[in-house]
């Protein structure tokens, strides 16, 4: 400084700030070499805390009002060093004005997709962003934490790692919430509060008060946008069918209207006829491959176990039995079993083996000559 600020200093006596900016949250009022006059006026406005600093340590926190720097309306400043009066200051100290007003409008948003999973969509990408507004809560610790020795500190000097923060916390607790991605725009409101409430305790580490979090928007990627256009438009319509006709009438409106010619009318003929098949093929079942029927295998002719000396024998088809009966082995006693039988059974006893028993009686005796 030069001769004039020098002697500036030592006529002004009145230490006050009005705010020009939207943005500074600290300002340290300038003296020259510090100097503070014994009886200076301080005057702290609505919205303002100051914060006395001498030799490095804060000395005593002011809130609005007009305040004269004597050791009777400021006790704290008999802890300060001499008391000389005239030119020659008495103290030295710093006062740092702090802006408790809110700030707003601030923004946030992904730099990069994040990744979830949803109940209808499967795997997805999102994007969000939107607003937030904070205020100094404790200037005492935001000094500390944050400002330090900073003269003008403004919120591009913290919005960076505020908006980090914001976005790393939003990531988990959308990940966590379980809301279908197509009900999100229906709890902008609800989700707002939830994070808000999530993410204040650790703005309050920082001596801040997080006092609202909007969420403006959250977006899914261009590709799956057009996708979903696509799809509500196919539901508007009524169906893929009407859809595709709905296309091709647009496609031969355009055509008309430009006056295409004819290589444009064949290549819009093109696009109906394949619009068509296309829609035959979704709409129509599938074909399917024919292939030869062939029939079922002849079914084997029963098989039959025989009681011989108390022993099964067997198995033996219906011929076989017929050969046995022919030649004795097997009458009308003979015990007789197949599967699906619960227990032996006699010949006589089966209706099925009727036949055998025929050809146990003798053929009719031939007429006499």
């Amino acid at each position: 400084m030069g001769i004039m600020d020098w002697l500036f200093g030592e006529f002004v006596d009145v230490i006050e700030w009005t705010d020009d900016t939207s943005d500074t949250m600290v300002y340290r009022f300038e003296r020259y070499g510090n100097e503070i006059k014994y009886g200076a006026k301080l005057i702290v406005r609505e919205s303002q805390i100051a914060v006395f600093v001498n030799e490095g340590e804060i000395a005593d926190i002011l809130d609005p009002g007009l305040y004269e720097l004597e050791t009777k309306n400021l006790p704290v400043l008999t802890k300060l060093q001499h008391w000389d009066h005239g030119f020659k200051s008495p103290f030295k100290a710093e006062v740092y004005f702090c802006n408790t007003k809110r700030f707003v409008d601030l923004k946030w948003g992904t730099k990069n997709p994040i990744m979830l999973r949803d109940a209808e969509f499967d795997a997805v990408r999102l994007r969000a962003f939107g607003t937030y507004a904070v205020r100094i809560k404790e200037p005492t610790r935001f000094i500390r934490e944050i400002t330090g020795t900073d003269g003008n500190f403004t919120t591009d000097e913290i919005s960076n790692q505020l908006r980090n923060l914001i976005v790393s916390r939003f990531s988990s607790i959308i990940g966590s919430a379980n809301i279908p991605i197509l009900d999100l725009a229906a709890n902008y409101d609800e989700l707002s509060t939830f994070i808000t409430e999530r993410i204040a305790p650790e703005f309050d580490a920082y001596g801040l008060e997080l006092t609202k979090i909007l969420v403006e928007n959250i977006s899914l990627p261009q590709e799956v946008e057009h996708a979903l256009d696509k799809r509500t438009s196919i539901g508007i319509v009524g169906g893929l069918d009407k859809y595709i006709k709905y296309q091709s009438g647009q496609a031969l409106e355009k055509g008309a209207q430009h006056g295409s010619g004819l290589a444009d009318g064949l290549g819009i003929g093109a696009g109906v006829a394949l619009g068509k098949q296309l829609s035959d093929s979704m709409t129509k079942p599938a074909h399917t491959e024919t292939k030869t029927i062939q029939p079922p295998p002849v079914p084997e002719s029963g098989q039959y176990y025989i009681a011989v000396d108390g022993k099964s024998d067997g198995p033996y088809s219906i011929d076989e039995l017929f050969a046995k009966t022919r030649s004795g082995l097997i009458n009308n006693e003979t015990l007789v079993w197949q599967p699906g039988m619960k227990t032996w059974q006699a010949v006589s006893e089966r209706e099925d083996l009727q036949s055998l028993l025929q050809a146990l009686k003798p053929p009719p005796v031939p007429p006499q000559q």
